[in-house]
């Protein structure tokens, strides 16, 4: 790190002059302060990026400049210097806020590391802060990103979203697809018309084609009412339509037919309605192999694939990581009513190590965990998933017992997998040798039996599976049971 405002404080005159000198010598520019008021006042008016103070010091102390300096600077960084007599408060000051703690006799290489790891977060703060107002002018508050690719992302995103161009925007599951969509529909002049979003994966395919274009009563069995398709709610707004590749063969030509046409027919019905609509579409399959395939139009491919925008996944950018963290933990506070306002630096390196599997949504996910569990300031490592923390021997296991059926067996293992690729539906589908329609039948499947269960006469059974795994089933293991790895 470059040069950075720094404010020492100890109570010992020569130790503070000492560590002030050492610090100089590292290029920073050093104030130094000799008790708790004297700190608070010089912190006003010099503005340090780091505050260095010793933790026990006659009448204020380092925790009470602590709480007073939340309220006069409250993303400043502090560091408390201890002795080993005053562990216990310097756990203490990490619960209250504190950014680390370094015990005495100095390791000076440690110290080192731990300001400059405390100024990447004070500049992580701060990017997020100009990032969220940049954002505000881009419509998305979730679109967050410093690395080089994401800022190319971003860039796109400005010059496409006035146009009135399809978009196709590629990459794995999880990484924000429909987060840039919304992006580009709320940089648009249809800015202020419906914005409608729908998986084509998690739509039976024989209710996939009355779900966007629409049906008459009596169109099929059960259809006892007419129903609006998504092209129609979308009507001068924008259509997101998620894993394009899942639509039906069959029902391609009808698609491409209303996008050049910009006319529909309802299932059942004998007139043609007018619809003035944006796509936007989205895959994680190689759509010019589907072609080789048979199983994708390539005219309906040129058709949607006009302009192309690539997101990359979240081990590719990992520069991002700090500040998606930071967003995540201020949403989720905002949400929960915690007291949590950053991340431990070991969490942290845990967090920017991770390969997540699961991108942004795991991550999201890991960060909503930690916020629940953390009663101080800082997520800590314990806070984090097990398997992520590395704190899990058999991390790469999970149990069943003896008993089950076949089926009950390839419920648990299906649901086990989406765990452990951090509900990467994709991923998952990958790893397992079956299509995502397939995986998204049996998850359907599996959340309606759990629906029955519940409305038993018994009114016991699982949860709601949602399609997003069981705990309840999975945490039922007893002892005769087997390991699968």
């Amino acid at each position: 790190m470059g040069s950075a405002r720094i404010l020492a404080v100890d109570d010992e005159r020569d130790t503070c002059e000492a560590l002030a000198e050492m610090l100089s010598a590292w290029g920073h520019k050093v104030e130094i302060a000799f008790d708790g008021h004297d700190a608070l006042r010089k912190a006003n008016e010099f503005r340090p990026d780091v505050v260095l103070s010793d933790l026990a010091m006659p009448e204020t102390d380092g925790l009470w400049l602590l709480r007073n300096l939340k309220e006069e600077l409250p993303d400043c960084p502090v560091v408390f210097l201890t002795g080993r007599g005053t562990i216990d408060a310097a756990v203490e000051s990490i619960r209250e806020g504190a950014y680390d703690f370094i015990v005495k006799p100095l390791d000076t290489a440690r110290l080192k590391v731990c300001i400059d790891r405390a100024l990447e977060k004070k500049e992580t703060l701060r990017e997020v802060q100009t990032l969220r107002r940049r954002l505000k002018q881009l419509g998305s508050s979730d679109l967050i990103a410093q690395s080089a690719g994401m800022r190319k992302v971003i860039e796109l995103v400005e010059k496409v979203a006035p146009s009135k161009a399809s978009v196709s925007i590629s990459g794995e599951s999880g990484t924000g697809k429909e987060v840039v969509s919304r992006a580009v529909h709320n940089l648009s002049l249809r800015r202020d018309k419906p914005f409608i979003a729908i998986n084509c994966a998690s739509i039976p395919a024989t209710l996939i084609e009355s779900e966007l274009f629409g049906h008459e009563r009596g169109a099929f069995t059960g259809a006892d009412q007419r129903r609006p398709g998504v092209f129609e709610m979308a009507h001068g707004g924008t259509l997101f339509l998620d894993e394009l590749g899942e639509i039906p063969i069959e029902l391609q030509a009808k698609l491409l037919r209303v996008l050049e046409e910009g006319k529909l027919r309802r299932l059942g019905g004998k007139v043609e309605i007018e619809v003035d609509v944006r796509v936007l579409c989205a895959t994680n399959r190689d759509l010019k192999q589907e072609i080789k395939n048979g199983r994708f139009r390539e005219d309906l491919y040129f058709r949607l694939n006009v302009f192309q925008i690539h997101l990359p996944p979240l081990r590719e950018r990992r520069d991002d990581v700090p500040i998606l963290v930071q967003h995540f933990v201020d949403k989720f506070r905002g949400d929960s009513g915690k007291r949590v306002s950053g991340v431990h630096p070991e969490a942290m390196e845990v967090l920017k190590n991770y390969d997540w599997p699961g991108n942004i949504r795991e991550l999201r996910n890991a960060v909503e965990r930690a916020v629940i569990l953390c009663d101080g300031e800082l997520i800590t490592r314990e806070h984090l998933p097990p398997d992520m923390a590395g704190k899990s021997p058999e991390r790469h296991t999970f149990r069943l017992p003896f008993g089950l059926s076949l089926d009950a067996v390839e419920r648990e293992y299906i649901l086990g997998s989406l765990q452990r690729n951090g509900n990467n539906k994709a991923r998952t589908a990958e790893v397992l040798g079956v299509s995502e329609k397939t995986l998204y039948n049996k998850l359907n499947r599996y959340a309606a039996e759990a629906r029955a269960q519940q409305q038993g006469p018994t009114g016991g059974g699982g949860g709601p599976l949602g399609g997003q795994g069981s705990d309840g089933a999975m945490g039922a293991m007893g002892t005769n049971s087997f390991v699968i790895r």
